[in-house]
């Protein structure tokens, strides 16, 4: 596995779907509070080095016409009303006026949203992806990200699935073929290495 070299100035940090409705459910093979919890480390390195926090999050409108609705053997199940609070960032990202905050209406972070933008307009060449779900909101926006060409590293460790069979599946063979999968600790300490050279 080779050495995990970042240039802060050229990153983001993409936090997928930290937010109250959300993290109220617990997955799979990490807890949601230590997800949080490693998120939010990488955050702290994040800011300290001068790599983009990115945080999205997910939402629809009152009437839920803008919800993607498709044939499917297992459609995912419905919601009813929502909490008030459901799409709110949750606290402990302890967000600050230079994060970029990215609302989306389905699962992946790019599609219908200015990401991209926000993104190239700021010479960003490479994304660290974390969050939740790994297989849903995680996976969908690293997908894309790779499709555009973005350099991508995965915190396999900031991020959980429904099962752990599928979180597994997701870092041990599709994000490997799209950049590369690093422990929390491993991409602090890049980040930090990166920030004591400058």
């Amino acid at each position: 596995m080779s050495e995990l070299i970042l240039d802060p100035r050229r990153t983001a940090l993409v936090i997928i779907d930290l937010q109250k409705g959300i993290t109220r459910f617990d997955g799979s093979p990490y807890s949601t509070s230590d997800v949080i919890a490693n998120c939010v480390e990488l955050l702290a390195a994040a800011r300290a080095s001068g790599c983009q926090p990115v945080l999205v999050h997910v939402s629809f409108a009152p009437d839920g016409g803008d919800m993607l609705r498709v044939a499917s053997d297992e459609p995912m199940p419905a919601a009813g009303a929502l909490p008030p609070d459901w799409s709110e960032l949750i606290p402990e990202l302890n967000q600050q006026p230079g994060d970029i905050v990215i609302l989306k209406r389905q699962w992946g972070a790019f599609y219908g949203t200015d990401l991209e933008l926000h993104l190239r307009r700021r010479g960003i060449a490479t994304i660290i992806l974390c969050g939740i779900a790994t297989e849903f909101g995680v996976e969908s926006t690293a997908r894309d990200a790779f499709e555009r060409g973005f350099e991508q590293v995965f915190a396999h460790d900031a991020m959980t699935g429904r099962n752990a069979e599928s979180h597994v599946d997701a870092i041990s063979h599709i994000f490997p073929r799209m950049g590369h999968v690093r422990s929390t600790a491993e991409i602090a300490a890049a980040l930090g290495n990166a920030q004591g050279a400058s």
